[in-house]
């Protein structure tokens, strides 16, 4: 009879897992296919040169939206009761606008040393934009948690595809009757905005939750939960760096024009890890917390969720190396078809990346942030060896993508074996 009770439960349990991940994956389907689907178009009204600027925005407003909340945000997960999660769901929110705060005077007081180091005088006026767009992923982070944490993945799968649909409006209205960069900048930042206002929803509605927010519990819990900021964040940043940081030193080394068709790259061969990777890491979060509640481990999660990735992941990313460069030039025009050179160059890391991503949660679950933040900064060096190293040889601008992808592929891997001897040695 036992036996029979607990097949029932984890057939309960897988169907609760694969119903929450299709949930979330149908709304970041809708949300990923309208921008591929207004992307032949924007290729068409916005330049190489254009595209690489929005990258250089994107790139910084990601490196410090990573530390908003000071990595507080996988805290909400974490408390039995709703009171304490609110309570982290607010510090979050007052770290995001303490930074976002810093951040504009410090654009204020160096706007012009930072157009001098970045090297470009065009990115003057959007990085008064920059704290904005901080602060809005910041905020989005600490909904998108509490919203997770209760379940809520119908509303997650509607903010994300109220985001697409502000983000497509913008780029091709301002896009059809204004040159440069400024339609592209402004639908990043208003669709953050609309995304948010959805998400909030779910917690302005509990007057009763909110109203158990004081002072005092968000001291105690900055405390309980410090670990986060002393050592998750700056995993998280070193991991934001080495991705976000590419895109800068291109730039600076080589030439806005091939950080455009770059970015153009990276947004295709991302999009299976935004449609599919994202849903089940957010799912994969959930549900190996609560197998750890209840169990003591999570290598059954673990396990299962490395499988799916892997039966869905490589026939997509073989599929697309056999495609990507005709690919390229057929949707977005014969002009890009070096973007889709580019994209074969980088299957390799983006097929490890798509495995490996969504399971980062492991150290954080098991509590071993430390381990999380070492192997981040070992990440960020690598980045740093390989333009180095690039530099010294002076390779083109292929060859460098051809070292980048298997240093990068081969790291995504080694980590992978780590998590899996991480997960053994807990149950030990």
């Amino acid at each position: 009879m036992f036996k029979r009770f607990n097949l029932k439960q984890n057939k309960l349990v897988k169907s609760d897992f694969t119903r929450n991940v299709l949930t979330l994956m149908t709304g970041t389907t809708v949300a990923q296919a309208i921008p591929v689907a207004i992307s032949p178009i924007l290729t068409r009204i916005y330049t190489p040169e254009d595209f690489g600027l929005f990258a250089i925005f994107i790139a910084i407003s990601s490196i410090f939206g990573s530390i908003a909340n000071g990595r507080y945000e996988l805290a909400i997960m974490l408390p039995r009761k709703d009171e304490d999660a609110i309570n982290i769901f607010a510090l979050g929110f007052i770290i995001t606008s303490i930074i976002s705060i810093v951040l504009l005077i410090i654009v204020i007081l160096f706007n012009d040393y930072f157009i001098k180091l970045l090297d470009n005088e065009n990115i003057g006026l959007w990085l008064y934009f920059i704290p904005f767009s901080v602060f809005f992923i910041g905020i989005y982070n600490i909904l998108n948690y509490f919203n997770n944490r209760k379940k809520n993945y119908k509303d997650i799968a509607r903010a994300l595809i109220l985001k697409s649909i502000v983000l497509s409006i913008v780029q091709l209205s301002i896009g059809f009757f204004k040159n440069g960069t400024s339609g592209l900048i402004t639908g990043e930042i208003l669709s953050r905005m609309f995304s948010n206002m959805r998400l909030l929803k779910n917690i302005i509605n509990d007057k009763l939750l909110i109203s158990t927010i004081s002072l005092i519990k968000i001291i105690a819990l900055a405390k309980k939960y410090k670990d986060f900021p002393k050592f998750s964040m700056w995993a998280i940043l070193a991991n934001t760096l080495s991705s976000h940081l590419t895109s800068i030193l291109i730039s600076i080394y080589y030439n806005i024009a091939t950080l455009g068709f770059y970015s153009l790259s990276e947004r295709l061969l991302g999009a299976p890890i935004a449609l599919i990777g994202k849903s089940i890491s957010q799912v994969f979060f959930q549900e190996a917390v609560q197998e750890d509640k209840d169990t003591g481990t999570i290598k059954k999660t673990f396990n299962n969720t490395l499988k799916k990735l892997v039966f869905v992941g490589f026939p997509i990313f073989f599929l697309l190396f056999c495609i990507v460069e005709d690919l390229f030039a057929f949707v977005f025009g014969e002009n890009w078809r070096i973007a889709g050179m580019y994209s074969q160059y980088l299957i390799i890391l983006f097929f490890a990346r798509f495995i490996v991503s969504p399971l980062t949660m492991v150290p954080i679950i098991l509590g071993k942030n430390k381990i999380d933040y070492y192997f981040q900064v070992i990440m960020l060096i690598l980045l740093l060896l390989i333009f180095t190293l690039s530099q010294i040889l002076k390779l083109n601008f292929e060859n460098f993508l051809i070292l980048f992808s298997i240093c990068y592929g081969s790291y995504y891997l080694l980590y992978l074996m780590y998590l899996k001897k991480l997960i053994d040695r807990s149950i030990s």
